[in-house]
């Protein structure tokens, strides 16, 4: 008889901490919303009572960039605003992720106009983009379950243990 199974029968449960660790930072998510177009009146709906962000527990959403793990950019984006976002942004503490949400937010959308940023992933490192104008709130929380499973699978402890002592021991070479 394995460990595994003494210990199943016992009712104990056995996980790596890195799992552990994915789990609860997936499942812990503090949304930073920057909204700035009609995109936003969509994300405020997914907050709501109908769509229930709370379910997937990212209820909670951060206003102080310090304490925010995802930043929402939901609406289109003029060049002189993208300088406070991406203030916002480098304010915000590692690691964290970013959604853009809409056409507007992630290409540009109808404004094709000197002033508009077309996507917001010029200046930002977009995780997911969310489609439509306006997405839907379903969308959004479609995009925050498949952030949620980027985040379960992008990081490790183990290989940042890896990383280090093969760093470590084989220098890289210059030429």
């Amino acid at each position: 008889m394995g460990l595994e199974n003494a210990l199943n029968q016992q009712g104990f449960l056995l996980a790596r901490l890195d799992d552990l660790i994915a789990w609860a930072r997936a499942g812990s998510l503090w949304p930073m919303p920057m909204g700035l177009a009609c995109c936003a009146i969509e994300m405020m709906a997914a907050a709501g009572p109908k769509y229930d962000i709370a379910r997937f527990g990212m209820e909670r959403f951060s206003f102080s960039p310090r304490q925010a793990d995802v930043m929402i950019v939901a609406g289109w984006c003029t060049y002189k605003m993208a300088h406070a976002i991406k203030r916002i942004w480098d304010q915000m503490a590692e690691p964290k992720w970013c959604i853009a949400m809409g056409a507007c937010a992630s290409t540009g959308g109808m404004h094709r106009v000197y002033g508009v940023v077309q996507g917001v992933d010029q200046f930002l490192p977009v995780d997911v983009y969310v489609p439509g104008c306006p997405p839907r709130p379903e969308v959004l929380l479609h995009a925050l379950m498949e952030l949620q499973k980027k985040i379960r699978n992008e990081h490790s402890l183990l290989q940042d243990r890896i990383t280090r002592t093969s760093s470590v021991s084989s220098p890289s070479v210059l030429r």
